[in-house]
C-alpha cells in the first residue's frame, strides 16, 4: 500500500471543499489545479465558487496597471455567475476550467474572445457574454464574493478554500502539487482547520506561477 493509500483511508470520507476564485488570478488557478489532483487522490466532495478581485478592490487605490485589470476583471466573474444561475451549478468549474485554460497556461489577454471561446466549449449560449457589460448579476456575484469574505476577512485574494465550514486564504502553490505532495498538502489543512484559533502561516513567495 502507498503512502497516498494510507492517507486516503486516514482521512476519512466525504470532506467537504469549497473553493472560491476569481478567473483572473493565476494563484488561484495554480491552487484549483491542487485540488483536481486532490479530489483524484481523496475522497472529497467539492463545491466551486465565484468571488471577485474587483469587488475586493473597489474603492481602493491601486497601481494603474492594476487597475486597469481589476475594471477588465468584471466580465468574466458575470459570465460565470450568469451560467451559474441559468444553467446549474455544474457548469461552473467547467467553464473556469475553458477560460482558465485559454488565460493561464495560454497566456492570453483578449478577454471577450476567452469568454465567447470558454462559453462554446462548455456548449452554453453565446448570449451569456453579454452580461459581462451589465451589473444584472452583480448582487449575486457580491453575495458569493461575501460568503467567501464571511470566512476569513477582507485582507485577502483569492484562492479561499474551506475544509468543512473552515476557511483560509490559500494554500499559495507553485507549481500545483501533484501525488502524494498534493495528498499531504490537503492532509495538512485539514488537521490545521481541527485546531480552533489557528489562523495564519505565511512565507515570502521567491517565486511566480510556473503554470
Amino acid at each position: 500500500m502507498s503512502s497516498t493509500d494510507t492517507a486516503r483511508t486516514s482521512t476519512g470520507s466525504g470532506t467537504r471543499v469549497d473553493f472560491w476564485f476569481d478567473p483572473a488570478c493565476p494563484w488561484a488557478w495554480m491552487t484549483s489545479r491542487w485540488m483536481d489532483e486532490v479530489a483524484r487522490l481523496r475522497d472529497v466532495d467539492v463545491h466551486w465558487h465565484v468571488m471577485s478581485l474587483s469587488v475586493l478592490n473597489e474603492g481602493r487605490d491601486l497601481p494603474e496597471g492594476y487597475r486597469a485589470l481589476m475594471d477588465a476583471s468584471w466580465g468574466p466573474v458575470r459570465v460565470l455567475v450568469a451560467a451559474q444561475r441559468d444553467h446549474g451549478d455544474g457548469v461552473l468549474k467547467p467553464l473556469y476550467d475553458a477560460m482558465g485554460t485559454r488565460r493561464h497556461p495560454g497566456g492570453r489577454t483578449d478577454t471577450d474572445a476567452i469568454v465567447a471561446e470558454a462559453l462554446a466549449e462548455v456548449g452554453l449560449p453565446a448570449g451569456l457574454a453579454d452580461v459581462a457589460g451589465t451589473t444584472e448579476v452583480d448582487e449575486a456575484l457580491r453575495v458569493s464574493h461575501a460568503e467567501a469574505l464571511a470566512l476569513v476577512g477582507d485582507e485577502v485574494g483569492t484562492p479561499v478554500v474551506a475544509i468543512d465550514g473552515v476557511g483560509y486564504f490559500g494554500p499559495v502553490v507553485t507549481p500545483a502539487p501533484t501525488g502524494d505532495d498534493a495528498a499531504r498538502l490537503f492532509d495538512g489543512l485539514v488537521l490545521m482547520t481541527g485546531v480552533p484559533g489557528f489562523y495564519e502561516l505565511k512565507r515570502t513567495r521567491t517565486a511566480g506561477p510556473q503554470l
